[in-house]
């Protein structure tokens, strides 16, 4: 049986990435969201959705890009730091002995340690309410050879953090389950 737990923010599990911009005075800055993901296969996007008060909101509707960093789980500490901290009153990088590496395709900065970047322009610009949601084309995605296997990335290689919005916990993923588009077909 079921029980009702009304309406919450409980899809599991949503992203920890960190994302990554320039402010007004072109100083690299991290965010991290939980609130994102992917929302179109051609053109390739992704949705970042942040509050109006952020110091990355601003970053991102003045430069129109941002980059999505994924950190692997042995950076846990500093990904929650980002979340934080705000970018008006620290240096990220810094304090995280992240090194900022400036995108050739969008106006954001990426972090060299991140397994897993992509690099988005803004398209598209939705206030929803508490959130607004940034919709990123992905002009390119950055992967270090490290966690590639047979020719592409490996979660289990990049070993992502995931996040529980409702018991506001950080996870890592577990096992390999089996082969999309392929472990259903016995049940055909």
């Amino acid at each position: 049986m079921k029980v009702s737990i009304g309406s919450k923010t409980m899809a599991l599990p949503t992203p920890a990435w960190l994302v990554g911009t320039y402010d007004a005075e072109g100083k690299p800055n991290l965010m991290t969201a939980a609130w994102g993901g992917i929302c179109c296969s051609k053109p390739v996007c992704v949705t970042v959705s942040l509050q109006k008060p952020r110091h990355s909101y601003a970053a991102i509707m003045e430069r129109k890009a941002y980059t999505i960093n994924v950190a692997s789980a042995k950076d846990v500490a500093k990904v929650d730091y980002c979340g934080i901290v705000s970018g008006k009153n620290a240096d990220k990088f810094a304090a995280c002995g992240f090194t900022a590496v400036a995108s050739e395709l969008v106006d954001a900065p990426y972090v060299a340690e991140c397994p897993l970047v992509l690099e988005c322009k803004v398209i598209r610009v939705e206030d929803l309410g508490m959130h607004t949601m940034f919709v990123g084309e992905v002009m390119d995605v950055k992967v270090d050879e490290a966690a590639m296997k047979d020719g592409k990335p490996d979660p289990l290689l990049i070993d992502p953090i995931v996040y529980a919005p409702e018991d506001r916990h950080y996870y890592g993923l577990g096992a390999n389950l089996g082969l999309g588009f392929s472990i259903g077909k016995e049940l055909k």
